[in-house]
């Protein structure tokens, strides 16, 4: 008998910081600060080609940090919480 164990916190926070943990990831987390955007508008915003746009927020949903939402024929991205856009403006400020 095979059995799955849930993940740990640890395994969890590790989760979530993967999505952090890549310049592009964080340049779409920051454009997704402003607003929700469809994934033309994040290529636009960012300057990363579609494919590889597309395949950051797989990786960022797949994170918990990004949601998407069906508005007709296109797809918009946002923020999963309004807590990621505080964190990424805490470090900001660390940094600053």
């Amino acid at each position: 008998m095979i059995t799955i164990s849930a993940p740990s916190k640890t395994d969890l926070l590790a989760k979530l910081f993967r999505g952090f943990g890549d310049p592009s990831r964080l340049g779409i987390l920051d454009a997704l600060r402003l607003r929700p955007l469809t994934v033309g508008e994040i290529v636009e915003t960012t300057g990363l080609s579609q494919p590889n746009v597309s395949n950051h927020l797989g990786c960022l949903r797949d994170c918990g940090l990004v949601v998407a939402q069906q508005d007709g024929r296109y797809v918009t991205y946002h923020l999963s919480d309004d807590r990621v856009g505080e964190l990424l403006a805490l470090a900001d400020e660390l940094l600053a």
